[in-house]
């Protein structure tokens, strides 16, 4: 496939050439219910193992839960070597772990967790919602971190709606919420330990959004719900969007009022290798993950 270029003049006469990123290949979510949560899965699939550093999605719902439901199925459950970003579309969670960190997220709020070292948390459904029922959608994606970051000190930060910016698109028929990141001079408020961008699109149909300066990055991009563009090819809700690798720019169009998720980072070339909740560099890294989080050295609370 050819690229789309746009030429740029430059007042000393010099041309260059901004290639657009186009689709390579859709990927559609895999529907695997977890109990009567409404599960999709996307990443990783059957034709795509992971998206540079990102690693894994679960899209939880949409679904209305009815009064007095058991709530969310996630209990206790340790994680090292990566970073688990939680946003919570509809409804609310509550998030507890083995470093302190306690909250409840409400809708449009944002959970960014570092494992690092090794964390014990618990993602579960705040009591007023398991009395009253409501509707609920989450996603959550998994980062990777390099080798040199595995080990670090677990963070946690949670962020309500009102405490992360949303800004305009430029035609005023989308709104990115960004998480982290920089774009049009503004930040997110996740200070990303690697430098992902990240961000939750709502685009009414017509939108047209347009990204620079992603040479070299890996692109995540997927249609939560509605229809949108990239070079004149269509995507759908529960596709996840793969891109060509190369090219510093990216267009999207919605074709439908869309949610979009999408992110990009630097790659990190480095092994992956993956079980149950670690993902560490080696199958050692993954052996003694999991030692240790059987004779209980995974963070605790200072006293």
């Amino acid at each position: 496939m050819t690229p789309y270029m746009d030429r740029i003049d430059f007042a000393a006469g010099f041309h260059a050439m901004i290639i657009h990123r186009q689709i390579k290949q859709l990927h559609p979510a895999l529907r695997d219910d977890i109990g009567d949560l409404q599960t999709r899965r996307p990443l990783p699939g059957p034709g795509i193992a992971h998206v540079g550093p990102f690693l894994f999605l679960n899209h939880h719902g949409p679904q209305v839960y009815p009064p007095h439901n058991r709530g969310l199925p996630f209990g206790p459950h340790p994680h090292r070597g990566f970073e688990t970003v939680t946003f919570i579309l509809e409804g609310e969670l509550a998030h507890r772990d083995t470093a302190g960190h306690e909250s409840i997220i409400r809708r449009g709020g944002v959970q960014w967790m570092t494992a690092g070292r090794g964390l014990i948390h618990a993602e579960l459904s705040p009591e007023d919602f398991k009395r009253q029922g409501g509707a609920l959608e989450i996603l959550q994606l998994w980062v990777n971190l390099p080798a040199k970051l595995k080990m670090t000190a677990p963070r946690y930060i949670g962020l309500q709606a009102d405490a992360i910016p949303v800004l305009p698109g430029e035609d005023g028929k989308a709104r990115l919420q960004l998480i982290a990141g920089e774009w049009h001079g503004k930040h997110g408020p996740v200070p990303s330990l690697t430098g992902v961008f990240m961000a939750v699109i709502e685009a009414k149909a017509g939108a047209h959004l347009a990204f620079a300066g992603l040479e070299g990055r890996s692109i995540f991009l997927y249609v939560v719900r509605g229809a949108i563009r990239v070079g004149g090819q269509e995507a759908g809700g529960f596709d996840l969007v793969e891109l060509s690798e190369t090219g510093d720019a990216l267009g999207i169009d919605a074709s439908a009022d869309s949610v979009l998720l999408f992110g990009h980072a630097d790659p990190i070339d480095e092994p992956i290798v993956a079980h149950g909740p670690f993902v560490m560099n080696t199958w050692p890294e993954i052996e003694q993950a999991i030692r240790d989080y059987q004779a209980g050295r995974f963070e605790v609370p200072a006293a």
